[in-house]
């Protein structure tokens, strides 16, 4: 693979310069989680790229898990997320995760934040592959934008967190394995830029922009694991990518994702006959892992030559579904759909990256001062499958323990800038298409690198991404798109280049040609390091 060592011709000495304590990049429950936790040590500054509402946490449906009921235990939902991740999840982070996501919700309680509640008590559900009702919601399915509202309010009374959108991050200045800050780029300005950190938290979410099929925001590009692979963090597990079942599935409109929960309220599946099938893919029926539903979803539309399935709420009357689905009975009635008569058309869709940039218990990586928390990171939680639920939980938790280690460890002393500038050629094309460059690596990565995968398929993917990375990553020009675009195919190969070493079927990897688990070789960790 092709890795340019500069992205831009510069010397750090003749731009402008921002100046603060903790740089955080992400402004989704993690990363805002860790700048308040930061902020008792050292002046934060939060960016983000978009708006500031802009990430797949405001779109996060599902709710939280937690274990806030008499009848269940922290050890149950330890042990449900550990046989989900099908041996790849770290008991001890897992634990950290199931222990301590209980005080962070409490606090999230305290600050004001809203739950459902049934009679005066906060109303729990049930969803995929957990043994009891853990799964607190509010306002039905806007659990991600509530917890956004409260912890935006709170950072912005916070008189040492400064948040500024359209920012975009570059790349990380870095220099003999340590990291003292960032180059971004000011949309509003239309100008680069350097600030000069201590410490740099990673926390910009997914990478569900690099297939044709998702239902992430268009952030979601994957920036920071390539960003992070070029400065010589270690990253793990790339290969596991979660594909969402029920992604609403119409021409023309986005793959808006609809909730789990709706299953787990008595929602069915069934296919291009009306008939229904989970039950003949897993005991669980509709409510088994994410893996095993989207495949069977896979198989079903290729038995009955059908481009979807349909979720069917039929059996739901309007009063539940205005109460405990809103959000989703609107964009579905805004596209002609009553949910409690129509059946929704579905099928899986590109949703949430189990690997990430490897991280400790505290968030902190291999390289000095550079910290990572949220979707982007990976410390052993999800191992090859996400349990429901728990990715809102681990922001809380892990986003909030990368802050306060970051925070503690801030040096009183300023910091030591080293003399560096990044220099290249650039060949400069008058006919470059940067959309349809985009448009063929998202249709290959989808076909080629999706829910099933082959060797054929994946050498295949290889062989056409480094060559594109041959004419594109020194032709694109230095705007924000084509950064975002150099830095998606560079992840693109990772997780390509991950999916081909791992020869075995586990969680959300799927091999055609290796279609069992081999317990043997393969219960281990993915490493990626350059």
């Amino acid at each position: 693979m092709i890795v340019p060592d500069y992205l831009i011709n510069f010397n750090l000495s003749h731009l402008s310069q921002l100046k603060t304590d903790i740089l955080i990049v992400g402004s989704g429950v993690a990363g805002l989680t860790s700048g308040l936790a930061a902020s008792d040590y050292g002046k934060i500054l939060i960016i983000t790229k978009g708006k500031i509402d802009e990430n797949a946490s405001s779109n996060a449906q599902g709710g939280i898990a937690v274990t806030l009921k008499r009848e269940d235990s922290w050890k149950l939902h330890l042990e449900d997320t550990l046989r989900c991740g099908e041996g790849l999840s770290h008991r001890t982070a897992v634990e950290l995760l199931v222990r301590e996501g209980v005080r962070r919700v409490k606090d999230l309680i305290e600050k004001g934040a809203n739950f459902d509640h049934i009679k005066g008590k906060i109303s729990f559900s049930k969803e995929g592959a957990h043994s009891r009702g853990r799964v607190i919601h509010a306002r039905g399915d806007a659990t991600g934008k509530e917890i956004e509202r409260v912890l935006l309010e709170e950072v912005r009374r916070n008189p040492a967190i400064r948040i500024i959108k359209n920012l975009f991050l570059i790349d990380l200045l870095h220099q003999g394995g340590e990291v003292f800050g960032a180059i971004i780029f000011d949309g509003i300005k239309k100008e680069i830029k350097a600030i000069i950190a201590k410490k740099v938290i990673l926390a910009t979410g997914g990478a569900g922009q690099l297939y044709q099929e998702t239902t992430n925001p268009s952030v979601s590009t994957g920036d920071s694991l390539a960003i992070a692979y070029r400065a010589g963090a270690t990253l793990s597990n790339l290969e596991f990518f979660q594909f969402h079942p029920t992604a609403l599935y119409l021409a023309g409109t986005p793959r808006f994702l609809i909730s789990e929960s709706t299953r787990g309220e008595g929602a069915i599946l069934v296919n291009k006959k009306g008939k229904r099938f989970m039950q003949h893919y897993h005991k669980l029926a509709e409510l088994a892992s994410r893996d095993v539903v989207s495949r069977a979803i896979l198989n079903e539309m290729k038995k009955t030559k059908g481009n979807c399935v349909y979720l069917d709420l039929t059996s739901f009357n309007e009063g539940f579904t205005k109460k405990r689905f809103p959000h989703i009975r609107r964009v579905c009635s805004d596209y002609g759909l009553e949910i409690t008569k129509d059946p929704i058309p579905v099928r899986p869709a590109a949703h949430y990256l189990m690997g990430g940039i490897k991280i400790d218990l505290t968030g902190r990586t291999n390289i000095e001062n550079l910290y990572a928390c949220g979707e982007t990171a990976e410390g052993g939680i999800h191992g090859a499958n996400r349990l429901a639920s728990n990715s809102l939980l681990e922001c809380l938790v892990f986003g909030y323990r990368a802050g306060r280690n970051a925070g503690k460890s801030i040096e009183k002393k300023g910091i030591k800038i080293p003399q560096i500038s990044f220099s290249g050629r650039w060949e400069e094309r008058k006919h470059f298409d940067l959309s349809d460059l985009k448009r063929s690596l998202r249709v290959l990565m989808w076909r080629n690198v999706g829910i099933e995968r082959e060797k054929n398929g994946l050498e295949e993917a290889l062989q056409k991404i480094r060559f594109w990375q041959k004419y594109a990553l020194r032709t694109l020009r230095t705007t924000l798109r084509g950064w975002e675009m150099q830095n998606m195919l560079i992840t693109s190969f990772l997780i390509t280049e991950s999916a081909l070493k791992r020869q075995e079927s586990r969680g959300a990897h799927f091999r055609l040609d290796f279609p069992e688990k081999d317990e043997k070789k393969w219960r281990k960790n993915t490493i990626i390091k350059r």
